[in-house]
């Protein structure tokens, strides 16, 4: 029996995952392409993103959700099942993205293809680590000890040992592939720094290819022929010593509001909202008087993307709705309000 391979795309928030599996799913040229998408929140946003594309190739039936649970959290309950779903098809697919939340760790996805009964009908192709190339050149997971030094001496508040920063090393620990996506954003003399950089953290051999909006050819991400299941030895991990891995660190929560009368208005609250330390990414669908087409939003950090999308289906209730996702503690109720004025 061949075995199907299967593409895990990982990556911290708003790094551009979803781009990354949009581009492979336009470009499968009749390749039956299956999709595993993860959230971290109470309502899916990405596979909404990914069927509003305008791709043949996007069909509902190929695209499965898993809202509101971390898959490295949750293999046995919800991604087993999920992957049965797609290989028990009468016509499966030749090829499966597993696109995992920002804040997934990738071994213990990687380990669950290792059971017997998932090995026997699957292979981890590879590990795809998406980085976004303007938040690294912000410093904002320094493997430097004496950058780090250096900012802790000009803010004495700065906290080094962020949970995020362990995420972003244990996420290039497990790659076989390093996307360095969005580096239209920083200059060609930084982004050489940043591929040394990145590179001197890699296992050997690994491979770094640079990227916008996601636009990796499938002949360079898919095929790697990793069979990562069978070689977790050399994927060190910074969470193998804890009895269990959670998300208490971070926490999403969704803005429900009436549509958005004034666009330039509104997107200024968004920005003060982003320029809380706390709010670490803000997406979702907007609604826009007079507007056939719902509008697409994408901020993180201080960068906010806008595009529409797809037409409101008819009979579908046209609803404005962002999924915040930030520190634990991110005060609710002022955030709400300021997006919902």
């Amino acid at each position: 029996m061949r075995r199907v391979p299967a593409t895990v795309i990982t990556g911290f928030l708003g790094a551009g995952k979803t781009s990354l599996v949009r581009h492979l799913l336009a470009r499968a040229d009749g390749r039956r392409l299956g999709v595993v998408v993860n959230e971290f929140g109470e309502i899916g946003i990405d596979r909404e993103l990914l069927l509003g594309c305008g791709d043949a190739d996007c069909a509902s039936d190929d695209i499965v959700e898993l809202a509101n649970g971390c898959l490295c959290c949750t293999v046995a309950e919800d991604f087993l099942p999920a992957l049965t779903r797609l290989l028990e098809r009468d016509n499966p697919p030749e090829h499966i993205l597993i696109e995992t939340s920002g804040l997934a760790l990738p071994k213990p996805l990687v380990q669950a293809f290792a059971w017997p009964e998932v090995r026997v009908r699957t292979t981890v192709d590879g590990v795809l680590s998406v980085i976004d190339a303007a938040a690294v050149a912000a410093g904002l997971f320094a493997a430097d000890p004496e950058a780090v030094a250096r900012q802790r001496g000009a803010d004495p508040a700065l906290i080094h040992d962020n949970p995020l920063e362990e995420l972003f090393k244990d996420q290039l620990a497990c790659a076989d592939l390093v996307v360095l996506n969005k580096v239209d954003l920083v200059g060609p003399a930084r982004v050489a720094m940043l591929c040394r950089e990145i590179e001197a953290e890699l296992r050997a051999g690994i491979k770094l290819v640079t990227a916008c909006e996601g636009k990796v050819p499938p002949v360079v991400a898919l095929g790697l022929g990793a069979a990562a299941e069978d070689d977790l030895a050399s994927r060190s991990s910074a969470h193998e010593l804890e009895a269990e891995h959670d998300h208490d660190d971070f926490e999403s929560f969704v803005v429900t509001r009436a549509p958005v009368e004034d666009v330039d208005f509104f997107f200024g609250k968004l920005r003060t909202v982003l320029g809380s330390r706390d709010v670490l990414r803000v997406k979702g669908f907007l609604d826009v008087p007079g507007r056939e087409r719902r509008q697409v939003v994408q901020a993180v950090g201080d960068r906010l993307q806008r595009h529409f999308d797809r037409p409101w289906h008819a009979g579908e209730k046209r609803q404005t709705r962002l999924v915040v996702i930030g520190h634990k503690g991110l005060d609710r109720a002022a955030i709400t309000a300021a997006l919902s004025g």
